[in-house]
């Protein structure tokens, strides 16, 4: 999944506090023709929009909005590799692509603006909102355990 490889590579990216922003969050939100600049705007959204448009795929009309994207693709009823999966938060949502899950169940996210970085985080699924795939893109049932120490995220604004 082309979007997947996008998105490893911007792992450990980080937003910089402050005056400064980080160039390649400023590079996609100019790609992607957003209003502001700053990184210290919530960009989950921004982040996922990124990686699709690399990938050819049309956006939602709200991309930097996490909840929109349950209006955009195909819904699956379960997760599967490379989905996007939209998150309740609260104050709003958040969005990612999920790459496996734990042995506890939890799904890991790659997404953006997780504790202010490009990370792979696991997520409860008591907070799913929806799963997406892109139209003409089919979902596998399989999902990839994989060992993390890592706590749940709470840390996506």
């Amino acid at each position: 999944m082309l979007w997947i490889d996008e998105a490893k590579l911007y792992i450990g990216q980080r937003e910089i506090k402050g005056l400064q922003t980080n160039p390649t969050i400023k590079s996609w939100l100019e790609k992607l023709k957003a209003w502001w600049s700053d990184d210290e705007t919530a960009w989950c959204g921004t982040f996922v929009a990124h990686c699709l448009q690399f990938s050819g795929y049309a956006l939602p009309k709200h991309w930097y909005r996490a909840l929109d994207w349950l209006n955009w693709g195909v819904e699956i009823a379960a997760p599967c590799f490379g989905c996007i999966v939209v998150f309740n938060r609260k104050g709003g949502g958040h969005v990612g692509f999920c790459v496996g899950k734990d042995k506890a169940g939890r799904l890991l996210i790659l997404g953006g603006n997780q504790g202010d970085a490009v990370s792979i985080v696991p997520f409860d699924t008591d907070r799913v909102a929806g799963y997406r795939m892109p139209v003409g893109v089919l979902s596998r049932p399989d999902v990839p355990i994989l060992v993390t120490q890592l706590s749940s995220s709470t840390n996506e604004a």
